[in-house]
């Protein structure tokens, strides 16, 4: 009897711990998720280019400020090139991300192209991306990268 109570102290103790170790997560990530609200369109940018470099993309480069065609990043992994449009937004991103992306793709001669967000997609956003083929690489998908890196 008092191994069996022992093991469900032991089992109870090893269930508090993880909720406790998820809940710190979730702490972590919410208030890095307010850094990244918090941070300049290209503080932004740059970020996200070290996050791609860290995810195993080569030749990562942020483009220049002005004249980018709606591209704000060219990287390359596994072969395969991208034009990636960033966004740092207070609201849901929109078709014209995916419009500008999808001219960008085209115009810096890349085969994907994608927009990364802090943020999510609207109905008709995601809807174009799908159609343009566009990556729609969204505030979970930074996380998962950040994950990945050792950044969450």
């Amino acid at each position: 009897m008092e191994m069996e109570m022992t093991a469900a102290v032991i089992a109870g103790l090893a269930l508090i711990a993880a909720a406790c170790a998820a809940l710190r997560a979730r702490f972590r990530r919410a208030g890095h998720g307010q850094e990244l609200d918090d941070m300049e369109g290209l503080e932004f940018e740059a970020y996200c280019a070290r996050l791609l470099a860290g995810n195993g993309f080569v030749e990562v480069e942020v483009t220049k400020s002005s004249g980018d065609y709606g591209i704000d990043i060219l990287a390359e992994k596994e072969g395969v090139t991208y034009a990636v449009q960033c966004k740092r937004y207070t609201a849901p991103v929109g078709v014209k991300a995916v419009q500008e992306a999808y001219a960008g793709r085209d115009y810096y001669d890349r085969m994907v192209g994608a927009v990364m967000t802090n943020q999510y997609f609207t109905k008709p956003a995601a809807e174009a991306a799908r159609k343009l083929k566009i990556l729609m690489w969204d505030r979970d998908y930074i996380e998962f990268l950040e994950d990945e890196n050792g950044h969450g």
